[in-house]
């Protein structure tokens, strides 16, 4: 493959990337990781480096949107965010002692609990009551926002702060060794584990992976895991894909969403998984 052919290629996949990160949360790095080692036979160290990068420019694309639309709880982001980024440094350093094939196996069995976890909310009823959480209260967590699918205002309260800030610390971790910018743990801890709406708890997360990635980026830079040649087009792509993502979420329906969230993930276990075991 030529170097024309093979920027060509990668900023597609990363197009592509970037518009089903911004709506799902995940920045990304779970579809761009899977390309650059699966189609395009790049060394997973070097496919994470570059979506640590890819995490930062979804991150800019689509926070800015959301926040506009009021649909990223920002008390949230910043409560948790001192968890997570906290979790990306740990991870950062524990990913240079962890070989190729144990970092597929775990990118793996992330996406499948992740994929498992939004499957059995899917079920569940989204407008159940959440318990109440005083933690929530004192720093004043609930919030509201305008879901332009059903044309009216939605008000949540936000529960089990504590659980969320230990699940947020490993989500954390795993965006450190995988470069992924945790959004596929990420979501389904606000969605799940703190009873955010799923469209609140997407923004959300695209506001919270690129500080997440940031604090990690450094790492891998000095370690030489990130190569301009591929993080170029993959920061490139995703960044117009996830600015054109971000004018589509408020527009969809939520089971949607999830729905397209749980697809995606299982599809990349099988993926990550078969190529760590094989």
């Amino acid at each position: 493959m030529s170097p024309l052919t093979f920027t060509l290629v990668t900023f597609a996949a990363s197009l592509g990337a970037g518009v089903l990160g911004s709506l799902l949360g995940l920045g990304g790095g779970v579809i761009i990781i899977p390309a650059l080692t699966l189609l395009l036979g790049i060394d997973i160290r070097y496919a994470i480096g570059a979506s640590i990068i890819s995490v930062i420019a979804t991150s800019s694309g689509a926070a800015a949107a959301y926040v506009r639309e009021r649909m990223t709880n920002l008390r949230v982001a910043m409560v948790l965010e001192i968890a997570t980024t906290t979790g990306a440094l740990t991870g950062a350093f524990i990913a240079g002692r962890i070989g190729g094939r144990g970092l597929y196996i775990l990118f793996g069995v992330v996406m499948g609990y992740s994929a498992l976890a939004m499957l059995r909310k899917r079920r569940m009823a989204d407008d159940a009551e959440s318990p109440p959480d005083r933690l929530a209260d004192r720093l004043r967590l609930h919030d509201s926002y305008y879901d332009e699918a059903v044309g009216k205002e939605i008000s949540y309260r936000v529960t089990r702060t504590p659980l969320g800030f230990a699940l947020m610390y490993a989500a954390g971790v795993v965006s450190g060794l995988l470069g992924i910018g945790s959004g596929a743990l990420k979501v389904p801890a606000m969605d799940l584990g703190m009873r955010l709406p799923i469209k609140v708890s997407t923004a959300t997360s695209n506001f919270m992976i690129g500080v997440t990635a940031a604090a990690s980026a450094g790492v891998y830079f000095v370690r030489g895991d990130i190569d301009p040649f591929v993080a170029a087009p993959v920061a490139a792509g995703v960044l117009m894909g996830s600015t054109l993502g971000s004018r589509l979420l408020g527009k969809l329906r939520s089971s949607r969403i999830r729905l397209a969230f749980v697809l995606v993930l299982i599809w990349i276990s099988a993926q990550m998984l078969w190529k760590g075991v094989r």
